[in-house]
């Protein structure tokens, strides 16, 4: 069965994101994202009025990183958030966006060792138990919540590369492809598969997302003026292999990450071109979406998130993908 996610940017005031997570559970969605990037509200703040209007829908960050917060302070998070909607919480973890974290001067060290090493910490938190660890990366000497946590908390990763797709299946409890591009999905499952094998899990009980950015509209061009912002950030982060998997050259993508970083948005969003739009969102009207969306799903995804932008207005974007595209994916 397919499950769908939503991914909310909380640039908003806090009502707005909350409004929309209300709606997003009034209409199905299964799941919902909330960013965690330093530039916008705070992320558990943002989930923890979202939890207190909702019923039903699952929540977490999406993603989180352990550079910006150890990980211990994640455990702390999603685990608080547990006492409040039971059962409901999960964690998505990845490592961060390149453009972000270069803002603060802070480097991507050893991502691999980093991520298993912070899903260890955070599961075995989060699940009330003491900790002692030598790791790698991180040395923790008997931390421990001083509150008991009801109910263990699913861990996502975030994942783009080869090697950390790979473990996200190996050691995740679900997997967050960031890809919208069926060519990147169906490249990814491969290390999907290949990590899994390692501890004999079957891709049936692994939960695995093509984690898309998306725009609906009425028509292309609305839905593309709107997620060419997104796009920009997604080139400006993607590795060189991606790159090159779709013809994007690295100085391009260079520029327009310096551009970024130095808050030169025009520059930045004037080199995206509808090939970048292509390969890194979905983008267009509901025909266009559910068409692409058939895709994704034939490749080997579990789960679909609609993620930033949704489309140029959310109330009504979240309405067209509730009448027009839910009949097609929700029996």
């Amino acid at each position: 069965m397919i499950e769908l996610g939503i991914e909310f940017v909380p640039r908003d005031l806090y009502w707005k994101t909350t409004f929309y997570a209300i709606q997003a559970e009034k209409i199905g969605f299964d799941y919902l994202w909330i960013t965690d990037h330093f530039n916008n509200r705070n992320v558990y703040v943002s989930l923890a009025i979202v939890s207190a209007y909702t019923e039903r829908i699952k929540f977490g960050p999406g993603v989180t990183n352990p550079y910006l917060v150890h990980p211990v302070v994640t455990a702390q998070g999603v685990a608080t958030l547990n006492e409040i909607a039971p059962g409901r919480v999960v964690c998505g973890l990845g490592v961060g966006d390149k453009t972000t974290l270069q803002m603060v001067n802070i480097e991507q060290r050893k991502p691999l060792a980093t991520i298993r090493e912070s899903v260890h910490i955070i599961r075995e938190i989060a699940s009330g138990r003491n900790l002692e660890m030598q790791g790698k990366i991180f040395k923790v000497s008997g931390a421990k919540l001083n509150f008991k946590v009801p109910n263990p908390i699913s861990v996502f990763i975030g994942a783009q590369g080869p090697k950390m797709l790979a473990l996200a299946a190996e050691i995740g409890d679900g997997v967050l492809i960031n890809a919208s591009h069926p060519k990147d999905i169906e490249k990814a499952m491969k290390f999907v598969r290949e990590g899994a094998e390692k501890t004999d899990k079957k891709l049936e009980d692994l939960s695995i997302s093509a984690y898309t950015s998306f725009s609906i509209a009425s028509s292309y061009d609305k839905a593309l003026k709107t997620v060419i912002p997104v796009v920009a950030y997604i080139v400006a982060g993607s590795p060189e292999i991606i790159l090159d998997r779709h013809e994007i050259s690295v100085e391009l993508a260079s520029k327009i990450r310096d551009a970024i970083v130095h808050g030169q948005w025009k520059e930045a969003f004037s080199h995206v071109d509808n090939d970048m739009v292509e390969a890194f969102s979905i983008c267009g009207t509901s025909e266009t979406c559910i068409e692409k969306i058939d895709t994704l799903i034939k490749v080997g995804v579990n789960q679909i998130v609609v993620g930033s932008p949704i489309g140029p207005n959310m109330r009504k974007s979240i309405n067209i993908i509730a009448t027009e595209l839910f009949p097609n994916f929700k029996k």
